[in-house]
């Protein structure tokens, strides 16, 4: 019985294998090649006689990935090209036969020493594609907790996030860590890890739970030993390792790509380009709109939650933005303040209105109009954060009231939101390129993409606003003042006709 098994694995593995040459080759085979310029297909006929390959292109070949498609050519008809793209995969056989498991897969840290809040063991999903030499690795968000009150009412409230006593066997990757071309065209045949947040210390604690201490907080410790154990499943021999993560855990990139960096140089291997991306952690540790006690995580000034909870957690920050701010370390957990003192290349993802911004600030932008006073206040954050990111060569800003996750919805559409044209996914791309080149930037595809309208949710863009309590979608004019905008006195504020506002509201200008 178990040799059978075995054959019918191996039958099985030879197919695919059968399939996917096929499928490569009718896709490189010199009959036909098309470009999409403007939006438009031209065909052209390919010469019989080819020229000799170029150095590059050899090179290209023989350390070639799996499937190295680049998808640059057709993505103004991006859609048809994928359908033609699943139509031909049906009609190989055996391929419309076979069941490509795309799941993540659960596995816990070898080291038991290293734990979640609960003491229960951490881990990651990992779906392996063998072949790819990039590396993509996830950092969940999630808020944090920062003494033993708030800790407690999280782990009534949000046990998942302290402990993987009911995490699921499998996992299934969407948006960056999507392995369907459609959703993901340039990231989805790498290998994908997803690790999830159960250290609530935004990603920087060391310390083991004890028998003097209620919780472990080893965030930082958990990203170190989930790249140990990656290096014996082929990240020894990556091109590149993209660390990424939303909210905490883009916070957690910042925090962290450095010290990833240097274990693998540590280790021999140098080769590995190490880069970040941050969704979503970007944080300015403003004064609140209105004061509150310091009695819960929602509440709590950013500034006065960090202070505490990087002493509750014994977490470690970087060490060069620890020389810069010594006895002041809780600096480090802000964007504009650690950036500067990174060695690896990061690229920065932050929505102008962020909502978790807005809420530690004390600003609700749903229910009750918005009062002149909060209109200021609002005001006044953005332009804060415009002038933090003014000097990042890597940013996609957008004035969306968002706080999102790249690998999960509402940011599953992150193919369509755009700044200035580019949007997230190709913006992304291009960087990919770009470092690939040794460039600072592709030739037209900027990497400084910064929303230029003042209003929330004035990119046309930006997801589909729906009134909370009737569910029906309102226009950037309907939500504005339905939260109280006052369109006259705004449009002497910016010096401009009151008809002429509206209309660029209207537009979405």
């Amino acid at each position: 019985m178990q040799s059978r098994g075995v054959l019918r694995s191996s039958a099985g593995l030879s197919a695919l294998r059968s399939c996917l040459l096929l499928l490569f080759i009718h896709m490189s085979a010199p009959l036909e090649a098309r470009r999409v310029r403007g939006g438009r297909a031209q065909t052209r006929r390919v010469q019989q006689q080819q020229p000799p390959p170029s150095p590059a292109y050899r090179e290209r070949v023989e350390g070639a990935e799996s499937f190295p498609l680049d998808f640059t050519a057709v993505e103004g008809n991006m859609d048809n090209f994928m359908v033609q793209i699943k139509n031909l995969a049906q009609s190989l056989y055996p391929c419309s036969a076979q069941k490509l498991d795309q799941d993540m897969k659960l596995h816990f840290l070898k080291n038991v020493s290293v734990t979640c809040n609960d003491g229960s063991p951490a881990g990651y999903y990992i779906k392996e594609s063998k072949g790819s030499r990039r590396w993509l690795v996830f950092l969940e968000g999630g808020w944090y907790c920062f003494n033993r009150q708030t800790c407690d009412s999280r782990y009534e409230t949000m046990r998942r996030l302290m402990s993987s006593t009911k995490w699921p066997q499998t996992r299934t990757g969407t948006g960056i860590l999507s392995p369907q071309p459609e959703e993901n065209p340039h990231w989805w045949n790498a290998n994908m890890v997803f690790i999830p947040y159960c250290s609530s210390d935004v990603w920087s604690g060391v310390t083991p739970k004890t028998d003097h201490s209620d919780y472990a907080f080893m965030g930082s410790l958990i990203i170190k030993e989930v790249v140990n154990e990656l290096l014996t499943k082929g990240l020894d021999k990556a091109k590149v390792l993209l660390l990424a993560g939303s909210s905490a855990g883009g916070t957690g990139v910042l925090l962290n790509v450095d010290q990833v960096a240097e274990q693998l140089a540590s280790q021999g291997h140098r080769g590995v380009q190490v880069r970040g991306l941050a969704d979503s952690g970007w944080f300015l540790d403003n004064k609140q709109y209105k004061f509150t006690d310091c009695l819960d995580t929602i509440s709590c000034a950013p500034t006065e939650a960090i202070k505490r909870g990087i002493r509750y957690w014994g977490g470690l920050v970087p060490e060069s933005c620890r020389q810069a701010h010594v006895g002041e370390e809780w600096n480090c957990f802000f964007g504009y303040k650690v950036f500067p003192t990174l060695k690896s290349p990061v690229f920065v993802v932050q929505w102008l209105f962020d909502e978790a911004q807005l809420t530690v600030d004390n600003i609700h932008l749903t229910g009750q109009p918005v009062h002149e006073g909060q209109w200021r206040y609002i005001q006044n954050l953005g332009q804060e954060l415009r002038n933090t990111l003014r000097d990042v060569p890597l940013v996609f800003f957008l004035v969306c009231i968002l706080h999102c996750s790249l690998s999960s919805s509402p940011c599953r559409y992150w193919m369509d939101i755009q700044v200035k044209g580019t949007s997230l996914a190709r913006a992304l791309h291009c960087w990919d390129r770009s470092l690939q080149d040794n460039l600072h930037s592709t030739r037209g595809c900027p990497l400084h993409l910064i929303d230029s309208c003042p209003w929330p949710h004035c990119n046309p863009s930006c997801p589909t606003i729906r009134d909370q309590l009737t569910g029906q979608e309102m226009s950037v004019i309907q939500f504005l003042k339905h939260m109280g905008f006052d369109v006259q006195k705004m449009a002497q504020q910016q010096g401009m006709d009151a008809k002429k506002l509206l209309g660029m509201l209207n537009n979405g200008n």
